[in-house]
């Protein structure tokens, strides 16, 4: 059973992919006329205008909301910088022209860090259960490197066994929205067990980190 839904309305069609939905309850919050959980189905797009609706869709920290305008009207573009922003002892939330494994993943994605995903590399939620343990707010180098060029595609390739390695120009920045540093190559823990976070620095070999990746 596919676990991707389309919800037509007559000027936005609206997408869910439940694969990557964390209920961060953003669209329920923004929009409790238009999402109700508690109904079959749960979508309803003509229940607020367009503008609304996009707004509120574009909060969704996941991707796992999505739209398509069919009034003519421009659908939803990368943002101008990228930037991976750390979440308080969980995932790193990642927005830009995004790829993932080489298929388009849209422009928002939360990625685990935790090492425990049962749906690596997409957050699960579940660094909530094992008590997993990484700051939002990790010290800034002094000087943080600067990039030319601050936006464009971004590659992401879960390393088998090992970490997320992001290719492109990235601004990482944590929760609050100080910049930690800013690279064109980027290779993130995603076992959890780094001394480093939010990147890599080996432990993943030392803990046998096990996952699927290129």
């Amino acid at each position: 059973m596919s676990r991707k839904q389309t919800y037509e309305g007559r000027e936005l069609r609206v997408h869910f992919d439940a694969g990557r939905c964390i209920h961060a309850r953003e669209c329920v919050l923004g929009l409790p006329g238009v999402f109700r959980p508690e109904d079959r189905p749960w979508v309803h797009p003509d229940d607020a205008s367009a503008e609304e609706m996009t707004a509120v869709i574009r909060t969704c920290p996941s991707g796992a909301l999505t739209y398509e305008r069919v009034d003519g009207h421009p659908g939803e573009s990368a943002p101008a910088v990228n930037r991976a922003r750390l979440w308080e002892h969980g995932p790193v939330e990642i927005r830009g022209d995004l790829k993932v494994e080489g298929q388009d993943a849209g422009t928002r994605a939360v990625l685990c860090r935790c090492g425990r995903s049962k749906n690596k590399p997409w957050c699960d939620n579940s660094h909530r259960e094992m008590g997993f343990k990484a700051t939002g707010e990790p010290k800034a180098p002094e000087k943080p490197t600067e990039l030319a060029e601050r936006g464009g595609p971004l590659s992401l390739t879960p390393l088998k066994d090992g970490p997320l390695q992001v290719i492109g120009n990235l601004e990482v920045i944590t929760g609050s929205g100080r910049t930690l540093d800013c690279s064109s190559e980027t290779y993130l823990c995603r076992c959890g067990g780094s001394a480093k976070k939010p990147y890599c620095d080996g432990s993943h070999a030392k803990l046998n980190f096990k996952a699927d990746g290129d």
